[in-house]
């Protein structure tokens, strides 16, 4: 996705001269391109994050169109103020890409490890927060980002993501998409770097003879309510997958919505636990260890889904 994103924003850069990148000490050799090409567009502001976000706010005053990129973890976190009272507070026109979602960055610790990163940005007014579920809604999200007005926060994983739309979809930041509509009443919706997981899932459970509905819900904030609506409608029951902590992200978004229209189904939040994980490893690794396989998800749910259909058949 990370790939996707650089080339997407240098083919911006060639029609919109306002476009400006920024780096904190990352990307070296995946901006080379940018940077030859718009020297006095491109800037690395050093392991000062904080700073790059100041710089950003200063940038889109003028007038410019600014990308920001960093390690998922510290320009959500370390940047968090800055964040707030630069960008969100006077709804500047700034792109936030986070590189690096969930346990991507396994092996470098829980210093790395972007569990918090959406819950924190919903929080904040103004703010716009899209998680891309493969390098189609990566590009299809930055090539819309162009013209989107105020904050935005995108979250990457890292390279090699596998490919889930055939086409680019009718993507709008805002919306979600059915990728696969099953019979079952059984509806997982999934964001961000867990999409490839969920379309296994639901292989898997296709394999055992349950046809469940996929939908991908690339933003997170605002959330797609008519799509949710139309979900509580037809579903009896909702399970949402996520690389993120259970607490706050798309499960917490589509777990408020339900609440709103008095949804009586089963709903489940899948995604990573309410702690810190201090084991090291890859994210493959941490993600086995901590049940959220494709085979480990669609045990889950094929056992919960059987308990409530049998329960609606007493």
């Amino acid at each position: 996705m990370r790939t996707a994103f650089v080339r997407t924003v240098e083919d911006l850069a060639q029609k919109d001269g306002n476009i400006f990148l920024l780096t904190a000490d990352l990307g070296f050799g995946l901006f080379d391109k940018f940077r030859a090409a718009y020297p006095k567009r491109f800037l690395n502001v050093g392991v000062a994050e904080a700073n790059m976000i100041g710089v950003a706010a200063g940038l889109a005053l003028s007038g410019k169109n600014v990308y920001c990129y960093s390690i998922a973890t510290f320009l959500t976190t370390r940047c968090f103020e800055q964040i707030r009272i630069d960008l969100c507070y006077q709804n500047l026109n700034v792109k936030l890409i986070g590189a690096g979602a969930g346990w991507s960055y396994g092996l470098e610790g829980m210093t790395h490890h972007a569990i918090e990163d959406v819950s924190i940005m919903k929080s904040l007014p103004n703010m716009t927060v899209v998680a891309p579920g493969d390098p189609v809604e990566a590009q299809a999200v930055i090539a819309e980002s162009a013209t989107y007005r105020g904050p935005l926060y995108i979250r990457f994983g890292k390279n090699n993501d596998p490919r889930i739309h055939k086409d680019l979809p009718d993507f709008r930041i805002g919306k979600g998409t059915v990728i696969d509509r099953g019979n079952s009443g059984l509806t997982i919706i999934a964001s961000g770097t867990m999409l490839p997981t969920a379309k296994s899932v639901l292989d898997t459970l296709a394999s055992r003879g349950l046809m469940a509905t996929l939908i991908s819900m690339p933003t997170i904030k605002p959330l797609d309510e008519s799509l949710i609506r139309e979900c509580a409608t037809e579903s009896q029951a909702i399970f949402t997958i996520e690389e993120h902590s259970i607490i706050g992200g798309l499960g917490s978004s589509v777990a408020d919505t339900l609440m709103d229209l008095n949804y009586r189904g089963l709903f489940r939040k899948i995604g990573l636990p309410d702690k810190y994980c201090p084991a090291i490893g890859g994210r493959n690794y941490l993600l086995e260890k901590h049940y959220l396989t494709p085979e480990a998800i669609a045990d889950r749910i094929s056992t919960e889904y059987k308990q409530i259909r049998r329960e609606i058949a007493v």
